[in-house]
């Protein structure tokens, strides 16, 4: 519709070329872009969560890139209300949503369920309480506390049970029946295109084992010695980036250089494969565009 304001929503999975088209729109438009990667919005990390370089973020108006510190749980309802306060912030400026977060995407569109915040110490606890489990004592305790959120996991990544647990036992109700009551998208407004990156599977495979390669020559091996003298809490997401654990074991002497690249590199290449499925099963009417 003419004169309604304008947003770009460009999902894809790792390596696939998002924030270089993002910059190239942003440059011919004038417009800003809005980070949807739930690990480029910490601080600690740039280069080993393939951040736009400086010189990059200079070139437009970036948004939510390394805003909220390492200790951190940043939670996709929080993103939400940073990009409502953008959107208040930006005037008529078109808006471009560049990311591999299909959650944030989602909440885009279709709103978020507008959960209270959970303590940071029962977190930990649940957290606790669940590390000596493995996935199938998991997926027990989540089906006793939450039947309905065990049932749409399938697998049960500790991150999500954590969180479905924690949800539970500090407000009662269950993180199902909260994300059943979701609110509306914050893009009503707006003239929504959106596209997903889906380059040739192989090309991205060696992109992906290029790009690490480079990361390991451009700083990533400083940046997670810096994460690991912050001595955080192992179960933050900021500490799940791929590539922190390899490089902190190598730097710990507990595998080779060339191990810890081919495990960091692999890591990544099945986060894409992931990233793929979801974006192809949530987003399948989404335009494709092969950039390579």
């Amino acid at each position: 519709m003419k004169g309604r304001r304008r947003a770009v929503l460009i999902a894809g999975p790792t390596a696939s070329g998002k924030s270089a088209l993002a910059l190239e729109m942003a440059r011919a438009q004038g417009a800003v872009i809005v980070n949807a990667d739930s690990m480029q919005v910490y601080d600690t990390l740039c280069v080993i969560t393939a951040r736009p370089a400086p010189h990059e973020m200079l070139q437009a108006d970036h948004r939510l890139y390394g805003t909220v510190p390492a200790a951190t749980r940043f939670s996709t309802g929080q993103w939400l209300d940073d990009v409502s306060a953008i959107m208040a912030e930006t005037g008529d400026a078109p808006l471009l949503f560049v990311g591999g977060t299909g959650l944030y995407f989602d909440a885009l569109l279709n709103g978020f369920a507008d959960i209270p915040e959970v303590p940071e110490a029962l977190t930990a606890a649940v957290q606790a309480e669940i590390a000596g489990l493995d996935a199938a004592g998991r997926l027990a305790l989540l089906q006793q506390e939450d039947p309905q959120a065990a049932e749409r996991l399938k697998v049960a990544d500790p991150q999500r049970l954590i969180r479905a647990i924690a949800v539970k036992r500090a407000t009662g109700r269950t993180l199902s029946s909260f994300q059943d009551d979701k609110q509306a998208g914050v893009l009503g407004d707006f003239d929504v295109e959106r596209m997903v990156l889906d380059p040739d599977r192989m090309v991205l495979r060696q992109r992906i084992a290029q790009r690490f390669a480079a990361m390991m020559r451009s700083g990533a091996v400083a940046e997670v010695a810096a994460l690991m003298a912050l001595e955080l809490d192992p179960g933050l997401p900021v500490m799940k980036a791929i590539g922190v654990r390899e490089i902190a074991d190598w730097q710990a002497g507990r595998l080779a250089e060339a191990e810890a690249v081919t495990l960091a590199t692999i890591a990544t290449q099945q986060y894409a494969k992931r990233q793929r499925t979801w974006f192809r099963n949530r987003f399948g009417d989404w335009p494709r565009r092969a950039l390579v």
